[in-house]
């Protein structure tokens, strides 16, 4: 919305600076920041009056029990920060960024609906039936973002050169000119990428703190690749795919970002909310959905390492039990085999934050090591 005033720069020169992405970025992450620090104790409050609170699963560490009784469902706040700002700092016009907003929109509502009858209840949305409806959704929204590339990514390596991404293409980091076009089974891919970072985030969700920290941590990296996918200079210079609007994208990043600092002012140890299935299914989504809308899906799992780690620590387990009868971890997802290896809470959560920014150094090294 905000954008828009730069339209009047003839007549009030400094409405010029809404023009310009990293300006708009900065707002966007500290007006969402702010949202959900000002609002959050007020939330919460309202929160605990309709008594939705955290239930304790009986199979989880005995440290556990004492995290009963605190407010959840605090993703709802993370999505009207996120919502808000987006809707006030970015040019909403531009189709990605609507997509994206809509897309992390309906995964907070599946997310809500399975924390309300979860809370009522005492067990939430079958798995089985989550992910087909996870599934339904990242399907509708993967093949409107296809249709709408009309031929594919406008990106040149070089001045003159054809350009050598689709709608359709991986590209792979780290490797010059690794790109593949897997043509219709591109979709299938994207709904791997998107369903699965929302579930991903979903089970690192386990701890005060660790999914939101390594969000934050995760997000800031993706912000820096879609603001140089969104720069056709930057994006030859660099080898990565230009992407039209993927500057937009990096606002709705920023505010993404700024809102789950907010949260975190609540999240960190102890925690006074947790975010629950609203706020951990749809930031995975929109993290998933903008990696894929700017062509940086496979470095998602460099980058987003400990929420990869987390996921194949639970496939590892439930496979090895189902073969063997025997446990590799103690408990899973991971950072229960550390809690019950005698680790603190507060130790694991930092480490892991810790190997999340190394990560992102890493990832974003691949810019130049081709």
């Amino acid at each position: 919305m905000l954008y828009f005033l730069h339209l009047l720069k003839e007549d009030f020169i400094f409405l010029n600076v809404f023009k310009y992405i990293t300006f708009r970025s900065f707002g966007a992450g500290l007006t969402s920041f702010l949202i959900c620090v000002f609002l959050g104790k007020k939330l919460i409050n309202m929160l605990k009056a309709a008594q939705f609170q955290e239930t304790i699963r009986e199979d989880g560490p005995k440290s556990h029990g004492k995290k009963a009784g605190t407010p959840t469902m605090g993703g709802i706040f993370i999505i009207l920060a996120i919502a808000i700002s987006s809707l006030l700092w970015t040019n909403f016009l531009v189709d990605k960024v609507l997509l994206v907003l809509l897309f992390t929109v309906s995964f907070a509502i599946l997310g809500f609906f399975d924390d309300f009858i979860k809370v009522k209840k005492g067990k939430g949305i079958s798995a089985r039936v989550k992910f087909l409806y996870q599934t339904l959704i990242a399907a509708i929204f993967v093949v409107i973002l296809c249709m709408s590339e009309n031929g594919g990514f406008s990106m040149s390596m070089r001045a003159g050169e054809s350009s050598l991404y689709s709608a359709t293409s991986i590209v792979f980091p780290f490797i010059k000119q690794a790109v593949v076009d897997l043509g219709y089974l591109y979709i299938f891919f994207a709904l791997l990428v998107t369903v699965g970072s929302s579930n991903a985030v979903n089970l690192t969700d386990g701890l005060d703190g660790l999914a939101i920290g390594s969000i934050t941590i995760l997000i800031t990296t993706y912000i820096i690749f879609a603001y140089l996918a969104g720069n056709l200079q930057f994006a030859s210079y660099l080898q990565i795919p230009h992407v039209q609007g993927a500057g937009e994208l990096a606002i709705f990043l920023a505010a993404v970002g700024g809102a789950c600092l907010g949260f975190l002012w609540y999240n960190s140890h102890p925690a006074q909310v947790f975010m629950g299935d609203v706020g951990s299914l749809s930031l995975g989504a929109a993290i998933g959905f903008s990696a894929v809308a700017i062509k940086q899906e496979i470095l998602l799992i460099v980058a987003g390492g400990i929420f990869f780690v987390e996921t194949l620590s639970v496939i590892i387990q439930v496979i090895s039990f189902r073969l063997t009868g025997k446990r590799v971890f103690r408990m899973t997802p991971l950072h229960h085999h550390f809690e019950l290896a005698g680790w603190a809470e507060s130790k694991i959560v930092v480490r892991f934050w810790i190997i999340c920014v190394v990560l992102s150094i890493l990832a974003l090294s691949s810019l130049k090591i081709r």
